[in-house]
């Protein structure tokens, strides 16, 4: 008996070990998911924005891996209008204007904040909170960063957008930022 044992541990011992049993027991930390890992900010990113981002990402209303922060990327332009002589007795609805200086214009603002509400939550108020929260964010900053009054207006339909001066913050549901930010996805 006990060479039989013998016999068939040498065997097993003998043959390669199947592909599925690991050779170490392997010690795994474990990772977050994906959506719950913490982005990396761009290192030129204004400390007001750096604040406002720390504290909306506290925020329970908003979904964490869909707070996005990123530089104003400038629309391409479109066609240049067809040259057109002015026409009529005035002389007006001509098209050309004279030479002028090719400046590139860039954008309103320097920065943009997208932060998505959790679905389900934009007809309960969610909108409005994170709003609330934005302008006592920044408000309350040393120094506070001026923003135009509140405004009274509570049908916000999807969308809130806050004007900071050199950035904007965009409050939106899933559906808003589907419609029309649809192109900010390689953010």
């Amino acid at each position: 008996m006990h060479s039989l044992r013998r016999q068939v541990t040498r065997l097993l011992s003998t043959q390669p070990r199947p592909w599925f049993v690991d050779l170490e027991p392997a010690l795994s930390v474990r990772q977050p998911p994906p959506h719950l890992v913490p982005k990396t900010l761009p290192p030129n990113l204004p400390e007001p924005i750096r604040q406002l981002y720390t504290r909306l990402g506290q925020s329970p209303l908003l979904e964490p891996s869909l707070l996005d922060v990123c530089q104003h990327v400038a629309p391409p332009p479109g066609p240049p209008l067809p040259r057109r002589a002015p026409q009529g007795r005035r002389r007006r609805g001509g098209t050309y204007c004279g030479e002028g200086i090719e400046v590139d214009q860039g954008g309103i603002w320097d920065w943009v904040v997208l932060a998505q509400v959790k679905d389900g939550t934009e007809n309960r108020g969610s909108i409005e909170a994170v709003v609330r929260l934005v302008r006592k964010t920044l408000l309350t900053m040393d120094p506070p960063v001026l923003l135009p009054p509140n405004s009274k207006r509570r049908g916000y339909n999807g969308w809130a957008m806050i004007d900071a001066g050199n950035f904007v913050v965009h409050v939106l549901s899933q559906d808003a930022r589907q419609k029309y930010f649809e192109h900010t996805n390689h953010w």
